[in-house]
């Protein structure tokens, strides 16, 4: 029988995740979340520094959807860190790095090589929310991919590219 730890929010019984056999509990969950918010950060400060610097008018459709990329991951951090919350958790105000360069290929790159890593760590983390009975959370982030996944496309056919599997090209 899992071994149970008590929170704020109650008892809560530690799980064993499919992929790994080893034991997620809430706070793991927690910190797994926090992971993913300091990479929304880090999109909402790339993709409004890029959608102003990118030059061009090859680039002038993307730099304008990166605007509306910058807004979407907002409302995912919004989102995340509502969860965090809930979860008895306190959101992380660190983003992860971002990329500078002046290569506009080298930007997008950048930021179609985020999206990859963010969509594979979200598809985690709905196994991992399920895990945990947390289906609500699972929910939400299911949503979140959506966008992440149309966020995939977009970078992907502003390179001239097919869009990556995330489950491929995280080598995972």
């Amino acid at each position: 029988m899992p071994s149970q730890r008590t929170t704020d929010k109650g008892p809560v019984p530690a799980q064993k995740t499919a992929e790994r056999g080893t034991t997620l509990t809430r706070k793991q969950l927690i910190d797994r979340l926090n992971e993913d918010l300091a990479r929304e950060y880090q999109a909402i400060i790339a993709y409004i520094v890029y959608s102003q610097v990118l030059k061009g008018p090859e680039y002038m459709s993307i730099a304008q959807e990166l605007q509306t990329h910058a807004s979407e991951e907002l409302n995912h951090a919004l989102l995340i860190s509502q969860q965090i919350d809930y979860l008895g958790g306190m959101p992380t105000v660190e983003p992860k790095q971002v990329k500078t360069t002046d290569n506009p290929e080298e930007m997008l790159r950048a930021d179609l090589n985020n999206e990859v890593e963010t969509i594979w760590n979200y598809r985690e983390r709905v196994r991992q929310c399920e895990q945990l009975q947390e289906f609500a959370i699972a929910e939400h982030i299911r949503e979140i991919l959506k966008d992440e996944q149309e966020h995939l496309i977009d970078l992907a056919t502003a390179l001239g590219e097919d869009p990556p599997d995330p489950g491929e090209a995280a080598g995972r």
